[in-house]
Parts: structure tokens; sequence; C-alpha cells
């Protein structure tokens, strides 16, 4: 049950409210966002940093009562609060009226939720979390940090309170330019073959691999990354202290060398089944794009993609084989037309990327000599059987042309190795080996005609055609 504006949400009768002041929430309010009256900016202060790490072991990761009490008021007034287990009077009528509005059944017992944060705060050492990270290597981001990425802003109520990093890149500057790749833990080959070739690709063009660290799709891409060269960041639902899944040990050190592993989780947290889809809406939100290699019909990377649509994120997603359940989830997103079917890298940097900066080459079907040859020759050259043979006047009449140009068509196709002419008149010359891609200046080049081997299998009849 909601309490009455005014009063104290404590088990005691004895607590004493602390007046938040209008000027004490506008500073809260400037050093939690990171601005400032005059200077523009103001630096994180230890005690910024020390209240965030203190709400960061009181709530759970993502809670959103927990957002827009620190996005209201600030983080030092938000611990003060919950120290006093007393809200601000208008933030507890502004949650009734939101409960009201969403026609909840029950407003939110915020009594409860305040105790219960209260009971973690006075368990937290924020001063021993921030010893144990700078001791292990971690550091702690909050916003208004330099290395703070802008762009999580954008989950508003939602955006974590502080981020711990353990890593040598740079987080902001690695997602500028960076796209998250999630699929299946129990990927196919197929699947993880695929991851691996985006990671690569990405990498290698300059592009930042964001993804989850676990196993299949997720450990696929991320080897990938590192084997091109470029940054990637692993989002975990654990401690940057915490090793999930363990075999991922060797992976996550070389991950912190060459990139950076993140979490809004404080130092010693072990992962939930919760705290899994949590963290999808950061994985969705750091990066500019989300592309879904393998998912089933229930699947958390279908979790992240939700998440980059409601940010307006690009979506991409790879097709897969339609008898594979792993793929159905994907298959679902493209026939519902909430992504885009994306099968390279260079594909996915053309969604994500500078317009006429990151355009993906048009695939173009193979070429072959006929392809060159204008449009009465090749008339002339279909009318010509492949058994037997037929006479110019004949050819003439069936590709519907005068005589005079079916008899200079013959002679260019004869000369280019096209037709050849019998005692019956002229048939199509068999072709011991494949067309190969005409150069742009052949017209009416032959194709060359190598030695046979005898020891390769004989061709396909349809090998003339193909590239």
């Amino acid at each position: 049950m909601s309490t009455p504006a005014g009063t104290s949400i404590s088990s005691s009768t004895t607590t004493t409210s602390t007046t938040i002041t209008a000027a004490d929430t506008v500073a809260s309010r400037d050093a939690s966002t990171g601005t400032g009256a005059g200077t523009g900016t103001t630096p994180t202060t230890q005690a910024e940093a020390a209240a965030r790490a203190a709400l960061m072991r009181a709530a759970d990761v993502g809670d959103p009562i927990m957002g827009r009490l620190v996005l209201q008021y600030g983080a030092p007034a938000a611990v003060e609060a919950i120290r006093t287990r007393i809200l601000p009077p208008e933030f507890v009528a502004q949650e009734a009226q939101r409960a009201r509005e969403a026609q909840q059944g029950r407003p939110p017992d915020l009594t409860a939720r305040v105790n219960a944060w209260h009971a973690r705060l006075t368990a937290a050492n924020p001063a021993a979390d921030l010893e144990a990270g700078e001791k292990s290597g971690a550091r702690l981001i909050i916003p208004g940090s330099p290395e703070w990425p802008t762009q999580l802003d954008q989950l508003g109520q939602g955006r974590p309170l502080g981020l711990w990093l353990h890593g040598t890149a740079d987080l902001r500057f690695s997602c500028l330019k960076s796209v998250a790749v999630v699929g299946a833990r129990a990927a196919t080959a197929y699947g993880a073959h695929v991851a691996a070739e985006f990671g690569v690709g990405l990498s290698e063009s300059g592009w930042t691999v964001v993804s989850g660290g676990a196993f299949g799709v997720d450990g696929a891409v991320h080897r990938g990354a590192l084997a091109g060269g470029s940054p990637t960041v692993v989002v975990l639902a654990c401690g940057v202290d915490v090793c999930y899944p363990a075999d991922h040990d060797t992976l996550f050190a070389a991950v912190r060398d060459q990139g950076v592993v993140i979490s809004e989780c404080p130092p010693g947290v072990h992962p939930t089944r919760a705290r899994f889809l949590i963290r999808n809406r950061l994985i969705a939100a750091l990066s500019r794009g989300t592309v879904v290699v393998e998912a089933a019909l229930r699947s958390g990377a279908l979790n992240t993609a939700a998440h980059a649509l409601s940010l307006n994120r690009h979506l991409g997603a790879v097709p897969g084989p339609i008898t594979s359940g792993m793929s159905a989830g994907c298959h679902k997103l493209l026939r519902e037309r909430k992504a885009v079917c994306v099968t390279s890298p260079e594909e996915m940097i053309d969604l994500v990327g500078v317009i006429g900066d990151d355009l993906a080459t048009q695939t173009r079907p193979p070429a072959v000599p006929r392809d060159k040859l204008n449009e009465t020759t090749r008339k002339v050259l279909d009318a010509i059987p492949s058994r037997g043979g037929a006479g110019p006047a004949s050819i003439a009449v069936a590709a519907g042309v005068s005589l005079d140009t079916a008899l200079s068509a013959l002679g260019g196709l004869a000369a280019a190795g096209y037709i050849e002419r019998t005692t019956s008149g002229w048939r199509l010359r068999k072709q011991t080996a494949s067309y190969r891609k005409a150069p742009d200046s052949a017209f009416l080049e032959p194709p060359p005609t190598p030695e046979p081997d005898p020891t390769d299998e004989p061709p396909f009849p349809d090998d003339d055609f193909r590239a």
C-alpha cells in the first residue's frame, strides 16, 4: 500500500524526515548527469561514485523505481532518502499516479521496496568495492565520466547507475562504431561459423563487436573479433571479477588485453536468469545496430532484438535452413519485417554505417561470354540446333532475322568457337570446359579450351552456363 505524501516510509515512528531542498535536488541531478551551471561539465567526484556504488548494492539491476528516483533527485539524495527510509512526498505521489495511469491492480509497495533497499544499503561497503575493483584492475564509471557512452542515456529510467569495466580499451571510444552480434548458446556449426565470420569481418573493418560472452554465437563472434584486431566488448550478467561461463576464462583474459569486459553488477555478484535478460538492454544500447545470427522462437537473443527495436536501433537477422529450429527466431523477425536480411559483415556495415561511406558492394550474377553478344547474335545462336545441323535460311527464319544478318552472325559465332559447320549445316560446338569470366574487352573472344586431363571427372551438362 502506498504511503500518503508527507509521511515517513519507515517501520520506526521516531525517524525524523530529512529535507531535500530544491538546491540539493538540482545539484544532485547535475552530478548524476555530468552537467553543471557555467562550466558545462563537472568532474566525477568520489562522493558521487561512492553513492552510486552503494545504490548498485542496494537495488537490483535495472530497477525502474530506483532509476526514476536517481534520475529525479540524484544519487547522493537517493542514498540519504534510503538511509532514513523517507522518500520525497512528491515522488511517492508521482509513483501512485503512474500506477493509476498504467491501470495496475495496485500501486507499488514503496514501503517494502525502501525497507529492502535499506537492508542492503546497511550491509553495503562502497569504499571496499571501489578498493577491491582498483586492486583487480577494474574501474567504475558513472554518467558524466569521460569514458561513459552517452548513448546509454537513451535508456532513460533504465539507464544503469554505473558500469564496472575491466580491460584496456576505452568503452566510449570503442562504441562509437560498434555492432552487437547475438545468438543462441546452443549454436549449430552453421551458426558458430557465421558468427566467427561476422566477428572477423567487422573487426577487420574497424568496427567493435559487442556481445554477451556466452557459449555458442557470443563466444564465436568474440574470438573472431579478437582475430581481426579491433576491440570487442563483453557485457556480463555478473561482476567483472566473476568468470561466467567458467570455461571462457581464457577468452575473457584475451578480451581484457584487447577490449573490455563490463557489467552493471558490483564485484562478486553471480549471474541469475533475470540478470541475463536485463543486461540485454545494454548490449542493444551500446551499439549502432544488432544482428541476430541464430535464435530459437524462445531465445534471449530475441529479447535483445526487442530492446534494439525499442531504442530505434538497426536490426538485422541472418537466415538459416528452414528445417533448423535454431533459425526459427531469425525467420520470424524477417517474416514480420522487424529485421533486415543480412548475410555478410559488409551488409551489416551497410545497414548501420554512414550513407555513402559504408556501402556494401552490389552482388552480380557470374558473367559468361554470351553476355557480351548483342541481341541479334544471341537470337541467331539460340536458333542453332545442338544436334544435327541447320542451314542459314532455316536459322534466319527461326531467329526472325534476315538472311544477310544471319550469315554475318554465323561467321562471327564460328570464329568465336560457339558453333561449327557440318555436312548437314550449322550446329552448336560441344564445349570441353566451362566458360571462364569474360574480360571487359571481350566480344566474341572464344573461351580457352585446355587439354583435358584424363583424371578429371566429366563436367556437368550445364557447365557452359556457369562461371
